[in-house]
């Protein structure tokens, strides 16, 4: 057995491929498949965690464990780690003032695992494009838009700008509809109209419970603005269409008109003197 293990499979440059050598690195590879797939059955099993933050997690103890076996492969096929390294550091230094994005967004990545800022799931509004986050990777998100189309994101481009996390803290944003009613409406009956169209419409929570403001003196129209809380902030839309059918169904019902613009316009006419020869 002793043989077959330190049988030279070939020899190239002095180096020698034993067999104990693939037998380590098969043994290598299935230790680091069982104890990520340990790893992620244990977290995700987790209640401590939220679910979205336990990916975060799962990537980074990948990202880590799969750096650790890596050098313990460098040393399993007899390359000196230390002085690999060392060369390495000097590479770097030189390929970082060439590649400074492409580092710039590795590291953004890390940073966006390490604070859960955003997490997978997340709606985002990034540049005012919306999106719900598909995956994080080192170098780039995945984001998935409103019409099903797929962006990818360098992660740089998540740390260096302004962005909006619909779905930071909690599951249920708050959004709101304007509409205008005429001079001669009953502004009381419009606000408890909009209020109980907003409570009866599927999608929208009674808690916290929709609510109204009348903004102010319009041109033509008195104008007010129905808030209200959704949980389905990805696809939050199809609720606002419609809660504005309904709202328009339910004006129409109670005699409440949604004037359009109108305009006055004067045309001066001016008398020409006609010169009679």
């Amino acid at each position: 057995m002793e043989d077959l293990f330190n049988y030279s499979i070939f020899t190239i440059s002095g180096y020698s491929l034993r067999v104990v050598v693939l037998f380590q690195l098969a043994l290598l590879l299935l230790a680091t498949i069982l104890i990520l797939s340990l790893v992620k059955k244990v977290l995700y099993k987790s209640i401590k965690i939220e679910k979205s933050r336990k990916y975060s997690v799962y990537q980074l103890i990948k990202y880590l464990i799969v750096i650790i076996n890596f050098l313990f492969l460098l040393r399993i096929v007899g390359i000196d780690v230390t002085v690999l390294m060392a060369s390495l550091a000097a590479l770097l230094v030189g390929l970082g003032f060439g590649l400074q994005n492409l580092f710039s967004d590795y590291m953004s990545g890390i940073i966006i695992l390490f604070d859960s800022s955003i997490k997978v799931n997340d709606v985002i509004d990034v540049d005012g494009t919306v999106g719900q986050v598909i995956s994080i990777g080192l170098r780039t998100t995945t984001v998935k838009t409103r019409n099903d189309q797929y962006i990818i994101l360098p992660n740089t481009q998540l740390t260096s700008k302004e962005l909006i996390n619909w779905t930071h803290q909690a599951g249920a944003s708050r959004f709101e509809i304007n509409i205008g009613v005429d001079y001669s409406s009953d502004i009381h009956l419009v606000m408890k109209l909009l209020k109980k169209a907003a409570i009866d419409q599927d999608g929208v929570l009674n808690s916290p419970e929709p609510f109204v403001r009348f903004n102010e003196y319009g041109d033509s129209a008195l104008l007010f603005t129905l808030y209200f809380w959704a949980d389905e902030v990805f696809r939050v839309e199809n609720i606002k269409s419609q809660l504005r059918v309904r709202l328009f169904d339910v004006f129409n019902a109670n005699g409440i008109s949604i004037p359009f613009p109108q305009r006055v316009l004067y045309i001066k006419h001016e008398k020409q003197n006609e010169i009679l020869e």
